[in-house]
């Protein structure tokens, strides 16, 4: 039965990550996510609503407030010795009220020992926000 359930979770999985992105639609934004210090960055929720897929956002122009969910590693031990690393789930929010049609953005989640971090950036590189709020599980 456990191996049957494995298969089945592959296989959702496999096939959510082989569909591929819809077309840019050049009337909206786009935002990309990505992190370096992290294992996963999800776009969770637009403006307080879930999102179906977790691969981007694609918002209208204006004022927009985005939530992604970020899962890292910390290593926690004393006097050099360490354990095995524990998972780290955090919720980010930024705002941002200038969101241009047909424009990239970048969100890029990070994470520095227990505390996480995210930042909106335009397509030259400026930040354009920073998280506004923060919640984390263990």
């Amino acid at each position: 039965m456990r191996a049957f359930l494995l298969l089945l979770i592959t296989g959702l999985l496999s096939a959510c990550a082989s569909t591929p992105l819809p077309p840019h639609d050049p009337d909206m934004a786009w935002v990309d996510l990505e992190t370096q210090t992290g294992k996963l960055v999800m776009a969770e929720r637009l403006d307080n609503k879930r999102l179906n897929d977790g691969r981007y956002f694609q918002v209208s122009p204006g004022s927009h407030e985005l939530m992604v969910r970020f899962d890292f590693e910390v290593f926690i031990g004393g006097m050099g010795m360490f354990s095995d690393p524990q998972e780290r789930l955090c919720y980010l929010t930024v705002n941002y009220a200038d969101f241009q049609p047909g424009q990239r953005y970048r969100l890029q989640a990070r994470s520095l020992g227990f505390n996480a971090y995210a930042r909106l950036y335009n397509a030259e590189g400026k930040v354009l926000a920073e998280e506004r709020l923060v919640n984390c599980l263990p």
